[in-house]
């Protein structure tokens, strides 16, 4: 399995899209074709946690006056369920590996991963 999640109106999520040879991926714009409660575990499996998944910078943080502190594992899961914007990204995932959001360390550790 090779999966990209992303938002085709995100500059950074198509900025680093463009530096790979992603012909082998499926690529799941995330607004129009949500992500799946079995691919969010599939994540989680990953990732070791929801909070790992969740973007805080979401715009709907401020509009459902969220606070983030008071979030448990299972309020990340239900929101970014409920929301797309609540998934950081872009997540790029296979098998037995997942790299999560825009970061440096994350692109750096992407790059790595097409290089070998």
């Amino acid at each position: 399995m090779k999966k990209v999640f992303y938002l085709k109106t995100c500059d950074t999520c198509l900025k680093i899209l463009k530096k790979y040879n992603l012909k082998d991926w499926e690529l799941r714009e995330i607004k129009i074709n949500p992500i799946t409660t079995e691919e969010l575990e599939e994540m989680y499996k990953l990732a070791g946690s929801y909070e790992a998944l969740f973007s805080k910078k979401s715009n709907q943080i401020k509009l459902r006056e969220i606070d983030p502190k008071t979030l448990q594992e299972e309020d990340y899961k239900e929101l970014i369920l409920d929301h797309y914007t609540f998934l950081k990204r872009p997540v790029f995932m296979t098998d037995k590996e997942i790299f999560i959001g825009s970061e440096k360390k994350t692109v750096e550790a992407l790059r790595g991963f097409f290089a070998d």
